[in-house]
């Protein structure tokens, strides 16, 4: 079990150091827990989280800077600085940069479940189908393309 400890993690930085590259994007761990797990994310224009869905977590997104485009439950939506996306588990989710500046953001789940050890495994990989095989063995399933 994972207990959280007391103290600041600053910004554009992660709990002891780390760094991860998923896809293009950077992540920050802030904060880990058994019950919880929070990461500050830099998503640059042109990049996403196709959409997907965690069957055994809430999710939630607090926009720092920017605007991200979402499919919600099929729904496009948008969410910019100040706004809180919520996703409730269960509930397919993408997540999009198509506004032409970089997006910074914090996620968290709950509960906490494997997701950092997912993003061990995917940091620095390039093949988005390995990334998929491996998010599958975490609890996140990705959903095909609307046309397959």
């Amino acid at each position: 079990m994972t207990i959280m400890t007391a103290g600041i993690t600053q910004a554009g930085q992660g709990l002891d150091g780390v760094v991860w590259n998923i896809l293009g994007q950077t992540y920050y761990p802030k904060e880990e827990s058994e019950s919880s797990f929070a990461f500050e994310t830099f998503f640059p224009d042109g990049t996403f989280v196709p959409p997907h869905i965690h069957p055994t977590q809430d999710e939630f997104i607090y926009m720092l800077d920017g605007t991200f485009d979402l499919v919600l439950d099929g729904q496009g939506l948008q969410a910019s600085t100040g706004d809180l996306i919520r996703m409730p588990m269960g509930l397919p989710h993408g997540i999009f940069n198509k506004s032409g500046k970089p997006v910074k953001a914090l996620f968290w789940v709950t509960p906490s479940r494997s997701l950092r050890t997912l993003f061990e495994r995917i940091h620095n990989l390039t093949d988005p189908a390995e990334v998929v095989r491996i998010a599958a063995e975490h609890e996140v399933e990705f959903l095909p393309p609307p046309d397959a």
